[in-house]
């Protein structure tokens, strides 16, 4: 397959395979899948079947009714066509797929769906599938994002996760977790379940916890509409029916062979190092003065402008650029602007702002995407860096801190030293995927340090100062640095990604487990490993076979 460079950049009156319709306080979102309109050539996406394309305006979607509709407190999910309501993740696509392609498909899939569910656990928007038709695969794995699945019945819809019969491989988007974590299924009705190609309907799928409801066509209309007005009348979203929108405008972008540019962020390739130096900007304007002078600025305030250029860099770093697998973070700008901005979100947040809340969301879920990126992250603080309030979180997000202790004699001896500065945005607002903030897993099983750090909130904290609370990984004079970034960098590149990738996702998260990180930890590594496995994806695996009639040919060893 002929790897597309892949853009990112989408809005609703050039969606190809979703329908957006938005009425008072309930929007619905219609899957209707072009099937000529595949991202890559070499497969048709037949039965409401997706590819990362379709994700990709799911993604938009998400992201503009939290922002530019405010109002809408229920979403309906339904299928565009007759007896089918999804059949998952294109299997040709899939089969033709390299591995890293397959990988980073199931990583967006999950984060885009991990949206869906923070914008009801969030901003109270109750999601509803409407299974109008089967869904299989990945097409129920939507419906088990949603908060509730009502399915058709008709006779013949069922819910399915056939991968492990037909494939040979696991349900990629968190299907197996949501079963047994989010929808309680009895672990061997769950077993029975993932063994069963043909899923199951009616009032089995009703008892066993697989969906809410199974109605009749001819009360169909009624029971949806029953059910969004008590997700209406129940949501706690702030944004009443008459707030004004943001519109989520093109993102100013400039892409060269060096690199890509924002307005608030840099990102220079080095192909010979293997590695990105990317650079935050802090803002170049004064905080708004209220919610008001904030809904006004729009995309254009600095926590929203700054958050949006990072998740699309993000994204487009991983999925376009895979042999750089090092990418080194650095901030510029004045501290005192960024935490004014900092202490303006928070202000705006306590007080009930939608905006400011959907912009700290944003925040949450960029970190997030960063969290489970697998790239080496190496944070270096130094003179002129604005490392503070919501910023700090991309430095504590990062596998290894390191502070320059002084400044740059030869460059700038009468800079004022580099300096970290926390405050409550990185003690609860913006946490990790396992529930703990970044301060919290960096210091788990360290109470003790971890209530030094919140005694020191606020405070201007120089490199020595950071070192002695465990901030950093080293704080090291101008010549010294210098020497450990160059030794540390050449050592990253050397080592083998695959290990690397392992290494730091097992470190990123400590502590509890949660729906999130086992989707992402046990269930992805399972799935990652599989699809490299001949079982699935060699020239007899089932991945291969699938649609020639013939069964996958297995290693039947247990391994």
């Amino acid at each position: 397959m002929t790897v597309p460079v892949v853009d990112f950049d989408t809005r609703p009156d050039r969606y190809r395979h979703w329908r957006l319709e938005v009425d008072g306080a309930v929007a619905t979102l219609t899957l209707a899948v072009d099937e000529h309109g595949g991202l890559v050539e070499g497969y048709e996406l037949k039965m409401n079947s997706y590819d990362l394309g379709v994700d990709i305006e799911l993604h938009d979607a998400v992201e503009r009714l939290r922002f530019e509709h405010p109002g809408v407190r229920a979403v309906v999910m339904t299928g565009g066509l007759d007896r089918m309501f999804c059949a998952g993740a294109n299997i040709r696509m899939l089969a033709q797929s390299s591995h890293a392609w397959k990988v980073n498909f199931c990583k967006f899939t999950n984060e885009t769906r991990n949206a869906v569910e923070d914008a009801s656990a969030s901003s109270g928007q109750t999601w509803i599938a409407a299974l109008n038709g089967t869904a299989a695969g990945g097409g129920y794995e939507l419906a088990l994002a949603c908060d509730e699945i009502v399915l058709i019945d008709d006779g013949s819809s069922t819910v399915s996760l056939p991968e492990v019969p037909l494939l040979g491989v696991l349900p990629g988007t968190g299907g197996l977790t949501r079963v047994v974590d989010k929808r309680h299924v009895r672990k061997d009705r769950a077993d029975l379940f993932a063994t069963r190609a043909e899923g199951y309907r009616g009032s089995t799928a009703v008892e066993w916890g697989l969906v809410d409801a199974t109605v009749p066509r001819a009360r169909w209309d009624d029971e949806l509409a029953r059910r969004t007005a008590d997700a209406v009348a129940r949501s706690t979203r702030a944004g009443g029916p008459a707030a004004r929108g943001v519109e989520l405008v093109a993102l100013e972008r400039r892409e060269d062979a060096e690199g890509l540019t924002y307005p608030h962020l840099r990102a220079r390739l080095d192909r010979a190092g293997r590695r990105v130096e990317i650079t935050v900007l802090g803002p170049d304007a004064a905080p708004p003065a209220d919610a008001a002078a904030a809904l006004e600025q729009g995309t254009g305030w600095y926590p929203l402008a700054v958050a949006r250029e990072l998740d699309d860099l993000v994204l487009r770093l991983r999925t376009n650029e895979q042999d750089l697998g090092t990418w080194v973070l650095r901030s510029e700008g004045e501290l005192d602007a960024v935490l004014a901005h900092d202490e303006r979100l928070r202000e705006l947040v306590d007080a009930g702002d939608w905006l400011a809340h959907e912009t700290q969301q944003l925040l949450k879920r960029t970190v997030k995407r960063l969290d489970v990126t697998s790239r080496s992250l190496v944070a270096v603080v130094e003179p002129g860096s604005c490392f503070g309030g919501f910023l700090a979180e991309l430095a504590l997000a990062c596998d290894r801190q390191y502070m320059l202790d002084g400044v740059y004699e030869d460059v700038d001896p009468d800079a004022d030293p580099a300096v970290l500065v926390l405050t409550p945005s990185n003690d609860g607002p913006l946490p990790m995927g396992n529930g703990l903030t970044r301060l919290g897993s960096r210091f788990w099983g360290h109470d003790d340090q971890l209530e030094a750090v919140r005694g020191r909130l606020g405070e201007r904290l120089d490199a020595r100062a950071a070192d002695g609370l465990g901030l950093v990984t080293m704080a090291l004079d101008d010549l010294d640095l210098e020497d450990e970034l160059r030794i540390v960098l050449e050592e990253r590149a050397a080592l083998s990604p695959d290990a690397l990738t392992g290494m730091e996702a097992n470190h990123r998260f400590v502590g509890p487990e949660t729906l999130e990180t086992k989707i992402f930890g046990r269930l992805t590594a399972w799935q990652n490993w599989i699809f490299n496995r001949p079982n699935a994806s060699g020239p007899d695996g089932a991945l291969r076979r699938y649609g020639s009639g013939q069964r996958g040919s297995y290693d039947h060893e247990r391994v």
